[in-house]
């Protein structure tokens, strides 16, 4: 009884940080949280309505998957991919993704053509609508659903990870405007998969990557200290 008790108290620690490592990340894949920005946990007690421990135990897992940074005395800010990190990332994605594009092709059905071009529609409609957030979302999500198409689930997770990885990337070296992947890319590479053609595919997704690094200019961006109340309202969780 003493054990079932300790798993239910642990599994109720664990709903409840969960929001908030969730609107966190989101923040920082989405740009609204810029590499380098400070994560002050008074700031970010207040605005969750949490208390220290359930702020460190979040930081904790954002720094687990390299999203943040800890620094004893400094505390947690959103990590800044140094430059031979983030063209590891982008090359690292390549060989993963296009190494599985053979398991995509052969599970390949209608259905997913027609989800990714949903993507694809979404994506657009988001440049269009200037709407910065949406549009890197989008981005990171067309290549998820491709990747998930094989039945990979363990591929899949390394993928999304890597994918937010790339966000940062994209916020710390890309240019102000730049947002998520190239939609005429995304084109692309749904045609091809809709033709089937593997060799041809495997080098447009190398060429897709190709031209995000060489979007990069690599010149670092200043400090942010975001607005958290604005950021994060709504989301505050109950102690």
């Amino acid at each position: 009884m003493k054990s079932e008790a300790g798993q239910r108290t642990a599994s109720d620690l664990n709903d409840k940080d969960e929001p908030i490592y969730q609107a966190l990340m989101n923040a920082i894949v989405e740009h609204q949280l810029p590499p380098g920005s400070k994560l002050p946990e008074e700031a970010l007690c207040q605005v969750f309505g949490v208390s220290r421990t359930g702020i460190r135990k979040v930081l904790q897992r954002l720094a687990a998957v390299q999203m943040i940074t800890l620094t004893p005395k400094r505390g947690a800010q959103v990590a800044t991919p140094g430059v031979d990190e983030a063209k590891e990332i982008f090359r690292t994605r390549a060989l993963l993704e296009g190494a599985n594009l053979p398991a995509v092709l052969a599970h390949l059905q209608t259905p997913h053509l027609a989800a990714l071009e949903m993507l694809i529609q979404q994506e657009q409609q988001a440049h269009q609508q200037h709407d910065g957030p949406a549009a890197i979302r989008l981005s990171a999500a067309f290549h998820i659903q491709l990747q998930a198409i094989s039945g990979n689930q363990v591929l899949t997770e390394m993928v999304t990870r890597l994918t937010q990885r790339s966000s940062l990337v994209i916020a710390a070296w890309g240019a102000p405007w730049q947002r998520g992947c190239r939609c005429d890319d995304h084109d692309r590479l749904v045609a091809l998969l809709r033709k089937k053609a593997l060799q041809p595919l495997t080098d447009a997704l190398q060429q897709h990557f190709d031209h995000i690094l060489a979007s990069l200019h690599f010149e670092r961006s200043g400090e942010v200290l975001p607005d958290f109340a604005r950021l994060f309202a709504g989301t505050g969780v109950a102690p």
